[in-house]
């Protein structure tokens, strides 16, 4: 029987278990997994909280319908019927920017019109069609490339509260190349952002006229989706069709080769063999199982970085606040000082997630660019928001329900030279068969990126058991 060990009980290391588990039954190996899980629950930094009747999600609250992986995943645990797609209203996004929120613009009228960008501003954007392409190989932070293509006010207003909204991260240090490979692409093979709009604007019309839904050039392509009960279904279904032990409380202390295979010791002195280890644990953790068997790997895996990041969830009777509410809800530019990042209308993407008759905000502190918020005490974290939400929506009044999560390592950063590292990684990892890494520190930090990359380990780890089975 083949023995199969994997780190980490959040989604990468589930769904990396399901793939392998599904496809061994076409490849006609039998196996045995086990589940390891430092925590006392499963799911990772996904966890939905129910609470004096709202839904705060303690981590990432949904997924992008864009994409396959993750509703290909729903489909094969039968719960697709349960997903719940965000309010068609949610597709409103805006950046507060001097003392005002400016809705991002939809199209070009409204582009024209908008105010968040000054006109100035809008003529260094224009000019990005002759700016020409950059063809040095050096990997360029997102900073370097904004300022080059769209000007220092596009970067300061549009790029950095993008990045900070998905990564937490600061646009200085991001890479361009590992952060958003699309775009980096789109300069490549048309020479340029705005000649790529014009180019694939042809290919969206195709695409209305053959009745296939175009995501807001505003916002992110997809439609935010979850499940009425939270994103946590999602992993608790995943274990839940596992036939393979889940065990959690079972933190692993290091990963030494033996035999062909590994033993896998655990933090309460016990151990166990095993002929294939995966790890969806976050690199940092990873580093310390590693350091005794290849200090070499280790070190590039202590090589990316995370953010902090508290997130703070506010709810409030509706008709205490007067702000409209009808969107997604806002980013922040650094430059404008404030405590939090932006601020979500958690209620407004998914009704569900309040009490009838009350709303549920939740706001981001911290990220790469204010990493010291991480250590405000409680009274600290919630005034800042208080204060925020007062100067920016006008909210006075208090909060009837207040929860404060705090993420000491939230979200790995991508920073320049995240591509060399991932070489480093592969380079290392051939020197020990039977050693996979998944999870969001490599390629990507999205629900759909982490199921991905578990589908794609799984596929490695079934072509080498059938080669070590079989033979080449």
């Amino acid at each position: 029987m083949i023995r199969i060990a994997i780190i980490g009980a959040g989604i990468s290391g589930l769904s990396t278990a399901y793939a392998i588990q599904r496809q061994a039954e076409v490849a006609g190996l039998e196996l045995e997994t086990t589940v390891l899980e430092k925590k006392d629950r499963i799911g990772g930094k996904i966890w939905s909280i129910k609470d004096e009747g709202y839904l705060c999600e303690w981590g990432p609250n949904g997924f992008l319908d864009n994409k396959p992986m993750t509703l290909e995943l729903c489909d094969r645990l039968g719960i697709r019927e349960n997903l719940e797609r965000s309010n068609d209203n949610a597709r409103k996004r805006f950046i507060y920017s001097e003392n005002l929120l400016h809705q991002l613009p939809e199209n070009g009228p409204s582009f024209l019109k908008s105010k968040l960008i000054s006109w100035p501003g809008k003529m260094r954007l224009a000019y990005e069609m002759l700016v020409p392409k950059k063809t040095d190989p050096a990997d360029e932070t997102l900073a370097d490339f904004g300022r080059r293509r769209l000007g220092a006010e596009a970067l300061d207003k549009l790029i950095a509260p993008m990045v900070a909204g998905i990564f937490a991260g600061d646009p200085e240090t991001m890479s361009l190349k590992s952060c958003f490979p699309r775009i980096y692409q789109l300069e490549q093979e048309y020479g340029g952002l705005i000649k790529a709009m014009v180019r694939l604007a042809k290919q969206k019309k195709a695409e209305r006229k053959a009745g296939k839904a175009v995501a807001s050039a505003a916002g992110p392509g997809g439609v935010l989706t979850s499940f009425v009960a939270g994103i946590q279904e999602l992993t608790d279904s995943t274990s839940g069709a596992l036939r393979g032990e889940v065990r959690i409380n079972a933190g692993v202390a290091a990963i030494v080769p033996k035999d062909g295979g590994y033993e896998v010791r655990l933090e309460d002195g016990s151990s166990f063999d095993a002929d294939v280890v995966v790890s969806a644990a976050p690199s940092h953790t990873l580093s310390g199982m590693l350091r005794e068997a290849d200090s070499a790997l280790s070190q590039i895996l202590d090589e990316i970085p995370y953010a902090p990041m508290n997130v703070v969830c506010f709810g409030y009777q509706r008709d205490k606040i007067a702000h409209d509410l009808d969107g997604f809800g806002y980013l922040i530019p650094k430059k404008e000082g404030r405590s939090i990042l932006g601020t979500l209308w958690d209620s407004s993407i998914f009704p569900e997630r309040a009490p009838e008759g009350h709303v549920l905000l939740r706001s981001m502190m911290g990220g790469a660019t204010n990493p010291g918020a991480i250590n405000l005490s409680e009274a600290e974290v919630e005034q800042g928001v208080k204060t925020d939400l007062r100067q920016i929506m006008g909210i006075d009044a208090e909060p009837d329900f207040v929860r404060i999560f705090r993420h000491e390592k939230a979200i790995p950063q991508y920073t320049a030279g995240h591509g060399k590292r991932l070489l480093g990684l592969d380079e290392r990892l051939n020197a020990h068969r039977g050693l996979f890494l998944t999870g969001n520190a490599f390629f990507g930090v999205g629900l759909n990126d982490c199921v991905n990359s578990s589908n794609q380990i799984a596929d490695r780890v079934i072509a080498d058991l059938r080669e070590r089975v079989l033979g080449p």
